[in-house]
């Protein structure tokens, strides 16, 4: 451009405004970054913002639009739909009005190959003001300079890169060209205000919502405004009365001076903390329990640490309850309820048994991270049931807590499996008591060894215990088998006769993420665990109250590898319940081409059971008789909503749709992990691609172990995962010729021609349309687990 063009441009935005003049001829001339003092001559130095910050000067109107009262639903259907968990692009949580305050930071959390631990970044834990988040390297994403609408739309990286989707839309293209990297680990483009010039000139089609179809007008508009007035919080919703005597009601229980009191409160503590709490006269409204250095009556002082049993450094730990002021998403969304039922419930469990609490355990990081050693006092069964009556909810922890998401987590697990757990009765005994403290030197979990530089040799330390422990407990099972004269599905627990739904639980992993649900959800799957109250609690204290995910690689390594342990004691508790000729072939299934040493913990466990097996077994097919059975024993607690048969389709239709679930073959590996299903009229229906392997002994090689022969699908009524993959529109008419086509595919390019057909792509202009209808359905149909979903995986195929 020549120079004098530039400045006749100059001139003619000058006239109008004169601070966007400078910021436009800058735009113009085609500079890659502006220096801060530069803008700080323009709208002057930034100062971090703080809540209730920047009062209207004399010569400004008052802002006329708010967070609470305005762009909040904006900002969860377009934004948050992306930006939300640990694994929001650039750390840029928008799900509640601080994330955006305190803006972005382009360290991941999510980093399997870092070698020394990061710095905890977590949202209202790790600082407490914007100033503290600046200290810890986050910058501004809306303006922080004068409080003016000129400012605060050019100086804030949030308006430029709104205005950026705008002035360059999505291409018409369906497939959307390899220039947008939807890979989850992308190298990052966090820009500064200073370098989105550059940002914006290099990646112009990189607006946001980042390869999805920009705000309609109406959005545009408001959320335009709302920045250029200043980005006003607004007043939230007041908690009423009633619920403000209801918190403080719950404080007081969580609050007792006794030592039983304390060191039950702590166990609870340590298992809700991720929960979010809730009473029923306000259900929507979120509340955690946090431990605090003030007592019930004054503000929290809360205290943030790595882990929960972490040292507190204060004389008293109470727990208090903090409202969560956070926009409800699916993939942490675990609804926790606070009632009279659940205050009998525990009272029953821990005050009204006879015991007594002679101490407090310590925060000593060698015993504070085994359970085993720090609630030895409390009553085993107690401890077992506190967990169980809400077994969706504890195995829900190690989906959706630390490892909401991560391969190295979750590549530990089957695509699809059925969990059963042992009666309480069989863990409630004096018997069950001594072996339970005899082997908590057995018990040890990682977390102990924190951010160790030597995962194998701790690796071989673990796995030692372990086999000690497998050989100890088979003496066990040995022993209380015989004084029960035999092994019966009645050690199984039925749900207290089918009345807890907790009974049975169908476990989906989805590649990098996972779902638990309640009930026997699908076809008989290849594996299934049986889970007592030494596994259940093992996997709690590995994978959520010990695990690290700001930990090194080494912390992450070795809790993955100790998973390896208690997945296969889950699978070999459920093998002991075949006949003994079928256990080796079924684990040698299950394990094929597996490294030796697996052998040995079948040799320290299973084969050294000689135990009586009562279960008559009439077929070839054990495995299937043995699901059969458990059906027939839970009851009701084997159903589930999401099952085609508990839902009223014609016999026509529920053929169909079994048609389409029996596919296999080459078709299937087409499919991403998750898909959505709108058949109008019909509601929402979810395909699970169920990935088969060989083996899971390894942590590497994966897709060497990968049988897509194998795969099979799940079709399910409503929404399954909380990271959808794709999303297909089929009318009620044409599912013959859906399912037809569906199964004739044999290459990606037949896959793309269905895809033309019936999906609703990320590049298609009604995507934010079809988005707000999904969530509709799946608030209306599943309230209680409804939550916004994320779109960080959505395909572009």
């Amino acid at each position: 451009m020549k120079m004098s063009v530039l400045v006749s441009v100059v001139r003619l935005i000058y006239s109008i405004r004169p601070a966007s003049a400078v910021f436009i001829a800058l735009m113009i001339a085609g500079c890659a970054s502006v220096s801060s003092s530069q803008w700080d001559k323009l709208y002057g130095q930034s100062t971090p913002r703080e809540i209730a910050d920047k009062p209207v000067s004399p010569k400004q109107s008052p802002a006329k639009l708010t967070y609470y009262q305005h762009t909040r639903p904006i900002l969860e259907q377009r934004c948050v739909v992306c930006h939300a968990c640990y694994d929001a692009p650039c750390q840029l949580k928008l799900e509640a009005y601080e994330g955006l305050l305190r803006g972005a930071n382009p360290e991941k959390v999510y980093d399997g190959t870092r070698l020394l631990g990061a710095s905890l970044t977590r949202l209202f834990e790790d600082a407490t003001t914007t100033a503290e988040w600046r200290n810890k390297k986050f910058h501004p994403v809306i303006n922080e300079r004068n409080n003016t609408p000129v400012a605060n739309i050019n100086a804030g990286v949030m308006a430029q890169i709104l205005k950026l989707k705008q002035d360059h839309p999505l291409p018409a293209d369906a497939v959307l060209a390899d220039s947008f990297d939807f890979n989850l680990d992308h190298n990052q483009s966090c820009s500064r205000i200073e370098t989105f010039n550059g940002y914006a000139q290099k990646n112009p089609l990189w607006g946001m919502p980042y390869g999805l179809p920009g705000l309609n007008a109406k959005e545009y508009k408001m959320t335009m405004d709302w920045l250029a007035q200043g980005a006003a919080m607004g007043t939230p919703t007041p908690i009423s009365a009633k619920v403000e005597r209801q918190l403080a009601d719950w404080e007081t229980f969580f609050n007792g001076d006794s030592l039983k009191a304390q060191l039950v409160n702590r166990y609870i503590y340590e298992h809700l903390f991720l929960a979010q709490l809730y009473f029923a006269d306000a259900p929507r409204t979120y509340f955690r329990l946090v431990r605090s250095a003030t007592p019930p009556g004054q503000p929290i002082k809360r205290i943030s640490t790595s882990r929960p049993f972490d040292e507190p450094n204060v004389p008293r730990v109470y727990y208090r309850l903090w409202q969560d002021p956070s926009s409800i998403v699916a993939k942490t969304h675990m609804p926790y309820a606070l009632d009279k039922k659940r205050r009998d419930d525990w009272e029953m469990l821990f005050y009204n048994a006879d015991y007594t609490v002679t101490q407090l355990p310590s925060y000593n990081p060698e015993t504070a991270a085994n359970p085993f050693i720090t609630f030895a006092e409390l009553p085993a069964n107690a401890r077992y049931r506190f967990m169980l009556n809400e077994a969706q909810f504890t195995i829900m922890n190690f989906i959706k807590g630390p490892v909401c998401r991560g391969q190295v987590a979750l590549n530990v697990i089957q695509d699809h499996f059925w969990v059963f757990f042992l009666a309480p009765e069989t863990q409630n005994s004096k018997g069950f008591e001594k072996f339970l403290a005899d082997s908590s030197k057995h018990l040890q979990l990682p977390a102990s060894s924190g951010n160790t530089f030597l995962p194998l040799t701790n690796w071989l330390k673990y796995s030692e215990l372990q086999k000690e422990y497998l050989y100890s407990k088979a003496q066990y099972v040995n022993q209380v088998v015989k004084e029960e004269r035999g092994l019966g599905i009645d050690l199984i627990w039925s749900g207290d006769n089918g009345k807890n739904p907790n009974a049975a639980l169908t476990i989906f992993r989805h590649s990098d993420s996972a779902s638990v649900h309640q009930g026997l959800i699908g076809q008989p799957p290849k594996t299934a665990w049986v889970i007592g109250y030494p596994l259940l609690e093992r996997i709690h204290y590995l994978l959520v109250a010990g695990f690290d995910v700001y930990g090194n690689v080494s912390h992450q390594l070795l809790s993955r590898l100790y998973m390896d342990f208690l997945r296969i004691e889950g699978e070999m508790n459920f093998v002991t319940f075949l006949p003994k000729k079928s256990q080796q072939q079924e684990m040698d299934f299950w394990y094929r081409n597996a490294e030796s040493n697996l052998q040995t913990y079948l040799d320290l466990f299973i084969n050294q059971l000689n135990e009586k097996n009562n279960i008559v077994y009439k077929t070839d097919n054990p495995k299937l008789e043995l699901y059969q059975k458990l059906q027939q024993h839970l009851g009701n607690a084997a159903n589930s909503p999401h099952n085609l048969r508990t839902n009223t389709l014609n016999p026509e239709q529920l053929a169909l749709y079994e048609k389409l679930q029996g596919t296999s073959g080459i078709a299937i590996s087409f499919l991403p992990q998750t898909t959505i299903i709108e058949i109008p009229g019909k509601g929402l229906f979810t395909l699970v691609h169920n990935s088969a392997y060989s083996n899971l002994s390894s942590l590497f090689g994966e897709d060497k172990r990968r049988i897509p022969a194998e795969d099979n699908l799940t079709i399910a009524r409503g929404v399954i995962g909380n990271y959808p993959n794709s999303f297909l529109r089929v009318e009620d008419q044409s599912l013959d010729a859906f399912v037809a086509e569906f199964q004739a595919m044999r290459s990606d390019a037949d896959y793309r021609k269905l895809r033309d057909t019936y999906a609703i792509r990320r590049s298609n202009p009604d995507f934010w349309a079809f988005s707000d209808h999904v969530h509709e359905l799946y608030f209306r149909n599943q309230p209680k687990e409804a939550a916004i979903l994320d779109y960080n995986r959505l395909e572009n195929r």
